[in-house]
């Protein structure tokens, strides 16, 4: 694997990881104390902004961000599926697409899960899997990123960025739109 691709991936990680559940403390603390190699560049002020916001984000109160972001009493401010970007609702024909995809990637959904897999945190997820995947991937990189992310990623953190509760993850939202901004010049 190259440094770009293992760059790649390990970014798609921190992103699946605290998109999908609020962080502990402890990764908290590990982003706050990041070192940004490359300061002056649209990922260095990105890294730099989520570094600033995770040492100043307290454990109770990104996880009551979480809850008020992502899972509300009914609905969480921000809807983070796929399908109900690309098409207003809920396991619409995105969601069967990426499920097609996944089945070639030999990939099943856990049991355990209630979230279906185009959750952007699963995605993001997957695309981590095929960076690192030993050989080439049935569904490469880039055609996994134009199918699945590309439709809807930009307008999931844009909606992320002004959400009400947003705090800490209006950083995020700002760092994973930088992060999508350049994939997209890479894989499109």
């Amino acid at each position: 694997m190259s440094q770009e691709q293992e760059w790649r991936a390990q970014h798609y990680a921190l992103l699946a990881t605290l998109l999908a559940s609020p962080p502990e403390q402890s990764l908290l603390d590990h982003i706050a104390a990041v070192e940004v190699t490359e300061p002056e560049s649209v990922m260095g002020k990105a890294w730099q902004q989520l570094c600033q916001a995770a040492s100043s984000a307290q454990t109770e109160q990104v996880q009551l961000e979480f809850h008020a972001l992502f899972i509300g009493l009914t609905q969480g401010e921000v809807v983070p599926y796929g399908s109900f970007y690309q098409t207003g609702f809920l396991h619409e024909e995105p969601l069967a697409r990426l499920r097609q995809d996944l089945s070639q990637l030999g990939l099943e959904r856990q049991q355990d899960k209630k979230e279906p897999e185009d959750h952007i945190a699963g995605e993001f997820d997957v695309m981590r899997l095929i960076l690192t995947a030993q050989g080439t991937p049935v569904v490469d990189a880039p055609t996994f990123f134009r199918r699945h992310i590309l439709p809807w990623a930009e307008a999931f953190f844009a909606d992320l960025a002004v959400a009400g509760s947003a705090k800490f993850y209006r950083e995020l939202a700002d760092f994973g739109a930088n992060f999508i901004k350049l994939e997209t010049q890479l894989l499109k």
